[in-house]
């Protein structure tokens, strides 16, 4: 269906990497200040009135509180509720390195739709993708982005919150890295998610990845097959496809820059009999507020229906 319409601060200091690199990735446009990385960041004033809780949880992978946002739909706290369940998105930010306040800001959106019962009530985790966003890099000290999402919050999620704690329950979305990070792991993790959204990635650095033996740039290097591209050639030659089958929305905005790869990794998952749907957005650049603006609800009641209908 085609759907047309518009840290303790880390000071990373490697010899097997060099410290420039990750310095580079977190430098603001500006290249006045670059950003350093934690795994808890406190939210300021700006973030006040938004609908959200700021939580840590203690990873024992790694000895350290890691923080995360989340957001939990009207009614959660009441009393009449106190048996009702809900299901989770977990959203994946975009940029490097990490922070669970990225992307935060769509929670204003997201509550506004739940509240006009637009969209049925749902959870959603705003997570700290790592100092390398959602990729698991172990050159880094305490760099597991993807380990510390999967093995420990989402788990720490099921156990603190009413959540309907299976696959059923579950979705994945993200926007830019995060879309990068959400299609990696949801080929890797078909059996946690029924659901998954990613958007305006940048799928040619993923395909770089893929046909230049992990090199993303001379000093970062991915672990062999982990990219958007080799993920989904095992998915889709994997038991995993017919015994956990993905529902899939790649959304992208037309005038994102990342618009072209976004039409090649879908001319690309097409040809490996991947099914999936795809959401165009007409004059949206690559911002996740503006695409969620604009078709937002799209996006959430792609979540909710796949909730609905799932029946692992």
């Amino acid at each position: 269906m085609i759907l047309r319409t518009g840290i303790v601060v880390l000071l990373v200091s490697l010899s097997l990497i060099g410290s420039q690199e990750v310095q580079a990735q977190g430098k603001k446009k500006n290249n006045k200040t670059r950003e350093v990385f934690s795994w808890v960041n406190k939210p300021t004033k700006a973030y006040e009135n938004l609908p959200i809780d700021h939580e840590t949880f203690r990873s024992d992978s790694m000895g350290t509180d890691v923080g995360y946002c989340i957001y939990l739909p009207p009614g959660y706290a009441s009393t009449k509720n106190i048996q009702k369940r809900y299901p989770v998105v977990y959203y994946l930010h975009g940029g490097r390195p990490g922070s669970e306040l990225k992307s935060v800001g769509l929670s204003t959106l997201i509550d506004e739709a739940i509240r006009s019962k637009r969209i049925s009530p749902m959870i959603y985790v705003f997570i700290n993708g790592g100092p390398m966003s959602h990729y698991d890099y172990p050159q880094i000290p305490n760099g597991q982005g993807e380990s510390v999402f999967i093995n420990e919050l989402v788990p720490h999620v099921d156990a603190t919150y009413r959540t309907i704690a299976s696959r059923k329950g579950r979705g994945i979305e993200g926007f830019s890295q995060g879309g990068r990070g959400t299609t990696r792991i949801m080929f890797r993790h078909p059996e946690l998610f029924c659901s998954a959204a990613p958007g305006g990635s940048g799928f040619a650095t993923e395909k770089k990845i893929s046909e230049s033996d992990g090199h993303e740039s001379d000093r970062v290097v991915f672990a062999e097959g982990y990219n958007a591209y080799d993920t989904a050639r095992v998915y889709a030659t994997s038991a995993k496809q017919k015994k956990y089958p993905l529902r899939i929305l790649i959304h992208v905005g037309t005038k994102g820059f990342n618009y072209e790869n976004n039409l090649a990794y879908m001319k690309f998952l097409k040809q490996l009999g991947v099914t999936f749907e795809q959401l165009i957005v007409e004059d949206v650049p690559h911002s996740a507020k503006r695409l969620y603006e604009k078709q937002g609800d799209v996006l959430m009641k792609f979540h909710a229906h796949n909730f609905l209908g799932d029946s692992q």
